[in-house]
């Protein structure tokens, strides 16, 4: 019950975060490792965080479009993962409804929440703006009440309904789920660069690809280099446009003079 509590008001917190600090403590890279110490598994908690991040990169909210919700995904993944003893590929699968299901009370949510916008309207008429700051608070706790209230349900019912699932379930299909769990961090990868693909970035890409696969390079290693070149870019850009700013300056005193 402790535990749950502890990860229903981490919930909380994740629910304000997300729409409002914009910290991004809600992602899964955050919540994952943060559940982990709650559950007493810091380490499976590390894995299972950044194998839920690598799936849900390109997940992110657009207007009224809403993805499966990242925060509740990563917390039940994790708490699966742990609870049951089973991998954290093949607990992403097993987190993939309740993402789904918050995705689905968010929009709830914000659709019941539609007449706080007029009621903001009539108050700016009146210029009542304590009037409008409590409509923004009572949105923000309604948020925050429901994230708290699924990660709490999540922990406490929802890894008894699951250690039933995999009691009873074949084990053909909890490798088939594990197998689907690995396959969506690549998916993941896709959707991000469907959103930021370049033309010019793709000899970067193939040059990570021949490091690893042919030159047997470990991925930290890749990334190590791959952050070197990107910071001797910058500087090489900001020396340039210095450079230009320069010449501009030169080239209007000139014509002054």
């Amino acid at each position: 019950m402790f535990e749950a509590l502890l990860v229903g008001l981490w919930a909380m917190l994740c629910g304000i975060d997300k729409y409002d600090v914009a910290l991004n403590i809600h992602r899964p890279l955050i919540t994952g490792p943060v559940i982990g110490l709650i559950l007493g598994d810091l380490e499976t908690g590390l894995i299972a965080g950044a194998t839920m991040e690598l799936a849900w990169l390109g997940l992110v909210p657009n207007a009224g479009a809403q993805p499966p919700d990242v925060n509740i995904g990563a917390i039940a993944g994790t708490a699966f993962a742990i609870k049951l003893g089973i991998s954290p590929d093949a607990s992403l699968g097993m987190a993939i409804p309740f993402a789904m299901a918050m995705q689905a009370l968010i929009i709830f949510l914000f659709t019941s929440c539609a007449p706080l916008m007029q009621k903001c309207d009539e108050y700016a008429e009146h210029g009542n703006t304590r009037g409008i700051d409590n409509m923004l608070y009572l949105g923000l706790t309604l948020r925050a009440l429901l994230f708290g209230v699924v990660g709490f349900s999540a922990v406490y019912y929802g890894t008894a309904g699951a250690d039933f699932i995999v009691e009873y379930l074949p084990q053909d299909v909890i490798d088939g789920m594990a197998v689907a769990g690995r396959m969506m961090p690549a998916v993941g990868f896709a959707m991000l660069l469907r959103t930021m693909f370049n033309v010019k970035l793709l000899p970067y890409f193939f040059l990570g690809f021949v490091m690893t696969t042919y030159l047997k390079l470990p991925i930290i290693a890749v990334a190590i280099a791959f952050l070197c070149i990107a910071i001797l870019d910058y500087f090489q850009q900001s020396k340039n446009t210095d450079g230009n700013s320069s010449s501009s300056n030169l080239e209007a005193i000139d014509d002054e003079l």
